[in-house]
């Protein structure tokens, strides 16, 4: 029965206010700020934008890391990640002046290399002054920017391979940036994944061993070979660096592999044991910074990646598709922001606009159907003139039954036979489409067809473009033999009923 569906469930995201701030206060980020802020008519940089060698350590005791042994290569990344992000501008002395002037000439550097200059660049007071949705557009120049260098091979890869002219011969180094790309993207994806199937933002860390063996281990595989456990170790340590480069931007918490468990042959740590301390392997868990900022890059590269919220705005008929195979709570809360957008004054017309919403026979019907009685009960008593109106329909007439007597309502009329068996086979169907739980939906079926004597015989009959279908799957769910055997013939006399 199961249509199309997102292949993501729903991220709930924090607000722009508040991932702005999570922005702000990235180590990487608010490092590039203050050296943005620091940076003068007198800074000098190379003619690639890059503080000259000379500038680092005054960049780095203006960062409070001048007793750090690592301060000048932190102050050389905040500084390309302020350039990257337009905090600062530079002029190439080549654009400047094409023909080599002598004020070019004076400009060149102690290490022989021409210097540029530097301007405070527009996004600085943006950071300031401009939205919150402005903050994190600078966030993620800075995260693709951040992906790029975690994605890029170490120096020390490459340093022989630099040419006199500084290029680089990256065919000998056997390295595919796209590649790279895409196997940290997956990583992220699966990272992300993992964490909306837990419990958003605040699930757990996840092992790296596991995160590795997600992008290694085959499903279909029992044991794991040595081959691949060997592939599973180098995919660590690759992520190891990679997430060391990441966590900087606020896209994820971290804790590195344990150095101890790096061996000294290979320098690579092997997969825990079932009775090793699994965090010393590692743990990765993404920030709410680092949901929106992988969300982001997801829905750029075309993946649909719902949030909750984003049907709000939306009309009725979107909304209920839309939440058709949200979790419950995700569902739930949807729903109420989508009437929240209406008001309390709105309240009858969104229960219109529901039930208007929920007729059709297409296959999501049934599940549209199902998510509008949910809908309604939190729309409230202020629904029910709305739902009254419609106690004659034969599509809707015996959701509204139900939604009244859930209420106590007086004056309910009875359904007719018919639409007693109608409303089973759709509500039937609706739990097929949303893949419950197995023992739920035997119950379920069993549930419906133990109230209505002869349930077999009668069903068949339904006007219901689903009937069949589910007649087939009582067949399959009932636990009493007999009962199993009338719902699978009259399964086959409801498709014979149907051809002629």
């Amino acid at each position: 029965m199961s249509a199309e569906r997102p292949s993501l469930p729903p991220v709930r995201l924090h607000t722009e206010a508040e991932l702005a701030r999570d922005a702000l206060a990235a180590p990487l980020l608010a490092r590039a700020v203050r050296l943005a802020r620091w940076a003068g008519p007198t800074t000098r940089v190379g003619a690639g934008g890059e503080l000259v060698e000379a500038q680092l350590p005054e960049a780095a005791g203006h960062l409070g890391l001048g007793d750090d042994e690592d301060g000048a290569a932190y102050a050389s990344e905040a500084w390309r990640l302020a350039v990257d992000t337009g905090l600062v501008d530079f002029e190439d002395p080549q654009d400047a002046d094409e023909g080599g002037s002598e004020d070019a000439a004076e400009g060149a550097g102690a290490e022989g290399g021409e210097e540029g200059t530097v301007t405070v660049g527009e996004n600085l007071a943006l950071l300031t002054s401009g939205s919150p949705g402005d903050v994190l557009a600078i966030w993620l120049d800075g995260l693709e920017a951040v992906h790029a260098d975690a994605t890029a091979p170490a120096f020390d890869d490459f340093a022989d391979l630099i040419g006199e002219d500084g290029s680089v011969d990256f065919d000998a180094l056997d390295w595919d940036p796209e590649q790279e790309a895409e196997f940290l993207d997956g990583v992220l994806g699966n990272l992300y994944l993992l964490t909306l199937s837990e419990a958003g933002p605040d699930a757990g860390p996840v092992p790296l061993p596991a995160l590795a063996a997600s992008m290694v281990v085959p499903d279909d595989m029992g044991e794991p070979t040595d081959d691949v456990l060997e592939q599973v170790s180098e995919a660590m340590m690759r992520l190891d660096d990679q997430f060391r480069v990441l966590e900087p931007i606020g896209i994820v918490e971290y804790r590195p592999v344990d150095e101890t468990l790096l061996t000294e042959e290979g320098e690579e740590a092997t997969p825990p044991a079932d009775d090793e301390d699994v965090t010393r392997y590692g743990m990765v868990k993404l920030t709410p910074l680092g949901l929106y900022g992988i969300r982001e890059r997801m829905l750029e590269a075309g993946v649909e990646a719902p949030a909750v919220g984003d049907l709000a705005d939306k009309g009725a008929d979107v909304l209920l598709d839309g939440i058709a195979y949200y979790p419950e709570e995700a569902a739930r809360t949807e729903v109420g922001l989508w009437l929240g957008r209406r008001g309390a004054e709105g309240a009858q017309a969104a229960a219109a606009e529901l039930l208007g919403a929920a007729r059709g026979a297409d296959r999501r019907a049934p599940l549209r159907r199902l998510h509008c009685q949910q809908a309604l009960a939190l729309v409230g008593q202020e629904a029910e003139p709305e739902v009254r109106a419609v106690l004659d329909d034969p599509e809707l007439g015996g959701l509204a039954r139900v939604w009244l007597a859930e209420r106590g309502a007086a004056d309910v009329p009875a359904p007719p036979e018919s639409m007693i068996f109608w409303l089973a086979v759709d509500t039937i169907a609706a739990q097929l489409d949303a893949d419950g739980e197995l023992d739920e939906l035997q119950e379920l079926v069993e549930g419906l067809a133990g109230q209505h004597s002869g349930f077999f015989d009668e069903a068949w009959r339904v006007e219901h473009p689903a009937t069949a279908e589910v007649l087939d799957a009582m067949g399959r769910l009932h636990s009493d033999r007999g009962a199993a055997k009338a719902a699978r013939k009259a399964a086959y006399k409801a498709r014979s009923r149907q051809k002629d």
